[in-house]
């Protein structure tokens, strides 16, 4: 399976949306309206993330998860449901799935904490881990509000519309790590990376990752490879997204797949920065996206209320 960028998924330039020309801005938002429509995905560049700053906090991330797991689990607190910190392997299991993905990831969540919202834990053992952890959460929480400014114009809502839900939003940063496996005969029956699902957020930007794995499921039933250029992020919709929009955005389901058996025996690294909204947020449907042709598929709900239900169902929250 060939990776597939330019002709399933779009490559667009978020400079157009804030270059202050018109034109750009309406072509920006239609182009974006378009991908999130029709397969859930785009290639975005122009995000503020500069090349350094991915390397520098790979290079933290991959220190941190080559620690010995006593020194990890030193920074994993069963009480915060996954939602700060550490999560060790295999604790996390998709939804409709019975076996744990092979994986384990660090959350970092806004750096200042309000309301019932967990404080941050850093590592003592690496001081740049909060620097650079923290620098890229904010870099990526203010290129997700500038895309959603442009999907606020799309569903022709005022362009502030998502401003004030996700100011101070539960948004998190996550450092996965994909464990070598130097077996693979001892690896459970079914187990994968990621086993497909649809992320709970309104938007996720993803920077490239250190390996290939990353699939999408095509509306025809296809699975395609996605891999980002070099000063690309991917976005893609949410579940809290296609619930607001009454699925004509679309939260596309994806995974993460096993690599190829000789290469089990590596580690594949990836941080993901999921956009949430802050618990109050209404997710009723939008009226404008009820029709008699797509008549309402979701129940109302806050956002707060679909992260706890998400949360059991991973297997975070009891």
């Amino acid at each position: 399976m060939e990776p597939a960028l330019l002709n399933q998924v779009p490559s667009l330039d978020l400079a157009n949306f804030t270059s202050g020309d018109a034109g750009q801005k309406e072509k920006f938002v239609e182009d974006l309206g378009e991908a999130f429509t029709n397969i859930g995905f785009v290639a975005i560049k122009n995000h503020g993330l500069s090349d350094a700053l991915r390397a520098s906090l790979y290079d933290t991330v991959r220190e941190f998860f080559e620690f010995p797991d006593e020194i990890k689990r030193k920074y994993e607190f069963a009480e915060l449901f996954g939602q700060r910190g550490y999560v060790g392997k295999g604790k996390e299991t998709a939804k409709g799935f019975k076996v744990g993905d092979l994986k384990e990831f660090y959350h970092i969540g806004q750096p200042d904490p309000i309301g019932s919202m967990p404080s941050n834990i850093f590592p003592d053992e690496l001081p740049d881990f909060k620097k650079y952890t923290l620098k890229v959460y904010e870099t990526f929480e203010q290129a997700g509000k500038t895309l959603l400014r442009a999907i606020a114009l799309y569903l022709n809502l005022p362009e502030d519309y998502f401003e004030d839900k996700v100011k101070n939003g539960d948004s998190l940063l996550r450092a996965l790590h994909y464990f070598p496996i130097p077996n693979p005969e001892l690896v459970p029956e079914g187990a994968v990376r990621a086993a497909a699902h649809g992320d709970i957020n309104l938007i996720t930007l993803l920077m490239g990752a250190s390996a290939e794995g990353l699939e999408v499921l095509r509306r025809d039933g296809e699975w395609i490879a996605i891999t980002a250029l070099p000063d690309q992020i991917v976005v893609n919709v949410g579940d809290m997204l296609d619930r607001l929009t009454n699925h004509k955005l679309k939260s596309t389901i994806h995974r993460v797949v096993n690599p190829p058996r000789e290469k089990m025996g590596t580690s594949r690294y990836s941080i993901p920065f999921f956009m949430h909204p802050r618990a109050d947020m209404d997710l009723t449907c939008l009226e404008s996206c009820v029709t008699a042709d797509q008549p309402k598929l979701y129940t109302n709900m806050t956002a707060g209320e679909f992260l706890d239900e998400r949360l059991r169902e991973l297997g975070l929250k009891k």
